[in-house]
């Protein structure tokens, strides 16, 4: 395992990185310190070029002071100059803009130019660091000059930042689109979750534990939890967040890439064909709610003012939201599979902002032992068997279990067993892009998703986005900030007799 826990030691052949958003957040804060990270543990190719496309002219040199101010803000250690020097010494800026096609006729000649003197052979690796409203223009235009073609033996691929549209409609409109111009192996739809080691080591534990994986099924499983929570609030957000919500925002990319990778079968092969059909399978085995279904097994919430390590405003009262807006900040779900493992079991799911702890779990709740040994123990003083999947702010696997307390007498008292990345392996922070990038220079695809994994997903969530847009400001709670979210959350799991894990 290297300093920034890639595994993988192979560098990637010769190519071209084109970022396409270069001088915005995204690329300053996530992209560029992650290849940072990759270049001093010396996992970039030898021949090697970053090029930033910008709707503006904008000299070389600018665009790399640019770049080098957010990495020395953002990067995840401190910054090597002479690593980060080498990196940014190849950085060239193309100005560009899908509206006036032209520009991409020119761009194509200046890459050729490029390629040939950094002798990047032709592979090029297209990062879509833009808004979605960008990403079908840029893919139409990078089509019509021909370059996502893939020809003499050279690679072409094409990164797509969620969200992979709006609904299961733009969803499915947005992958023919891309289609249009691209094979399905080019196409690399990101999620950033998914460059977690415990994410990662999700498939570990399950698949290469022989102690896990017989349980793993409704015989032994009563329900699994898997939740989202931040403290942060919408903040400057407001504009895109009020057009999307929780919902869009969160559950079709991120908790549900933790369900798919929890609830598949076990793939025949560690392929990325063969895994990503496993978790496509499984997210269309989601059941589809009616309407009236759909408000029963759902709450939704929105954050009024409270505090949070200081005063927090409420969410209607967040610039460019509207002052009336029903948009929620927080949602719980309750879904079913309907296949052979997981009949019966049920998966809930929760995210929101403005929360009073931040926290990604997964906790896989086993069913109870039977009490008939222990009539004279209280039974609500026996610990819940969670097997706790921690993705932050720790990354860790924690067992909760009883056991005997010391002394003549039988008591019984809950325990936990944890494990830590940071204790064990002592890997260096790392921004979670590190895996993805290298993953996508060397063509292996099995992190991210397939067209019909991202409209299985929107499948599954469009009963939920119809059935409240019906009931409109109906049945949408109010929760302060800094609190545990709204009381129909709670009461989603109370109402089968259980309830949320409170964190250790």
């Amino acid at each position: 395992m290297t300093s920034n826990g890639v595994t993988r030691q192979a560098k990637p052949d010769p190519c071209s990185f084109i970022i396409f958003g270069a001088t915005g957040d995204l690329t300053h804060r996530l992209v560029i310190p992650a290849l940072y990270n990759l270049a001093a543990a010396r996992l970039l190719p030898d021949d090697f070029c970053i090029v930033g496309i910008a709707r503006n002219e904008m000299s070389d040199d600018a665009i790399r002071e640019s770049l080098m101010a957010g990495l020395r803000k953002h990067a995840t250690r401190p910054v090597d100059d002479g690593v980060a020097q080498h990196l940014l010494a190849c950085v060239s800026c193309i100005q560009a803009d899908p509206s006036e096609p032209e520009s991409f006729d020119r761009m194509a000649k200046q890459l050729a130019t490029l390629e040939e003197k950094r002798k990047t052979t032709g592979n090029r690796l297209f990062y879509l660091a833009t808004p979605p409203a960008a990403f079908a223009p840029i893919g139409e235009q990078l089509g019509r000059v021909g370059l996502l073609r893939e020809d003499n033996g050279y690679w072409r691929r094409l990164v797509i930042e969620k969200p992979f549209g709006t609904d299961l409609a733009s969803a499915k409109a947005l992958n023919a689109d891309l289609l249009k111009v691209a094979n399905e192996h080019q196409l690399y739809r990101i999620d950033h979750y998914l460059g977690k080691e415990t994410v990662q080591n999700i498939l570990v534990l399950r698949f290469a534990n022989g102690m896990f994986e017989p349980i793993w099924n409704r015989n032994h499983i009563d329900h699994i939890q898997i939740t989202v929570d931040e403290k942060l609030d919408v903040g400057r957000r407001g504009s895109f967040y009020d057009a999307t919500g929780a919902l869009r925002d969160m559950v079709p990319n991120h908790l549900f890439q933790l369900l798919s990778l929890v609830a598949m079968e076990p793939p025949a092969r560690f392929d990325a064909h063969t895994v990503r059909s496993e978790k496509a399978a499984v997210l269309a085995a989601i059941q589809t709610q009616s309407q009236a279904e759909a408000l029963r097994n759902s709450a939704r919430g929105q954050y009024t003012s409270g505090s949070i390590n200081g005063p927090i405003a409420g969410y209607r009262k967040t610039k460019d939201v509207e002052p009336d807006s029903n948009t929620e900040t927080y949602v719980a779900l309750k879904l079913a599979i309907d296949n052979w493992r997981w009949a019966g079991v049920p998966f809930y799911l929760r995210t929101g902002k403005a929360l009073a702890t931040k926290r990604t779990e997964v906790a896989i709740k086993f069913k109870q032992a039977p009490f008939a040994m222990f009539q004279d123990t209280p039974v609500d003083r026996l610990s819940q068997n969670y097997l706790v999947i921690g993705i932050e702010p720790a990354e860790g696997i924690t067992l909760q279990f009883n056991t005997k307390v010391p002394g003549p007498s039988i008591a019984i008292d809950g325990v936990e067993m944890k494990f830590l990345y940071k204790d064990y392996f002592k890997a260096e922070p790392a921004t979670g892009y590190e895996t993805l990038l290298y993953d996508c220079m060397i063509g292996d695809n099995i992190l991210f998703q397939r067209a019909d994994s991202v409209e299985a997903g929107w499948q599954a969530v469009q009963p939920f986005l119809d059935a409240w847009k019906a009931a409109g400001n109906d049945g949408l709670e109010f929760y302060a900030a800094g609190s545990d979210g709204p009381a129909g959350s709670t009461a989603l799991l109370e109402d089968d007799g259980r309830n949320w894990r409170k964190p250790s």
